[in-house]
């Protein structure tokens, strides 16, 4: 399993293709909200995706989006296939990692899918606000902190 960092502008189409199909089954189809999964966030300066590829298939992904005050990890995402291996685990550890290259003093931030708070504070997220219902799932903000300066 290869855990791979890319602009949207560097990533191979048919590669770029299975992290979009993987998204839009995961959060349109499976989850069944009808809203529009291509947002226009993946093209914003700084976007980054990260992707944990098992062969020619895409086992796990997220994006990495750059904010006014803070890294936002988002669209998490793992294929059925994968899910319980730890290959999410995996990835969200290595963006993490990635995080704190782009910008060691910066909070990540991320909206958490209610069921998700424990997993995420596995990883040192915070709850960061009240809870919300978005197409129709609670959701969580959650807030990890950076790390002191040594």
């Amino acid at each position: 399993m290869r855990l791979l960092c890319s602009p949207l502008e560097e990533m191979e189409p048919a590669t770029l293709y299975r992290v979009l199909k993987l998204r839009a089954d995961a959060f349109v189809v499976e989850q069944h909200c009808p809203f529009p999964e291509l947002d226009g966030r993946d093209l914003e300066p700084g976007a980054l995706h990260l992707w944990a590829a098992d062969g020619e298939r895409v086992a796990a992904a997220l994006r990495v989006l750059r904010e006014p005050t803070a890294l936002r990890i988002g669209r998490v995402v793992a294929h059925p296939d994968h899910r319980g291996s730890g290959v999410a685990r995996r990835l969200f550890g290595f963006a993490l990692d990635t995080c704190r290259e782009l910008d060691p003093a910066a909070p990540v931030v991320l909206d958490a899918q209610a069921p998700l708070t424990r997993w995420y504070g596995s990883f040192g997220f915070r709850p960061a606000g009240p809870e919300y219902v978005e197409d129709g799932i609670p959701h969580v903000p959650m807030r990890l902190e950076p790390r002191p300066a040594r």
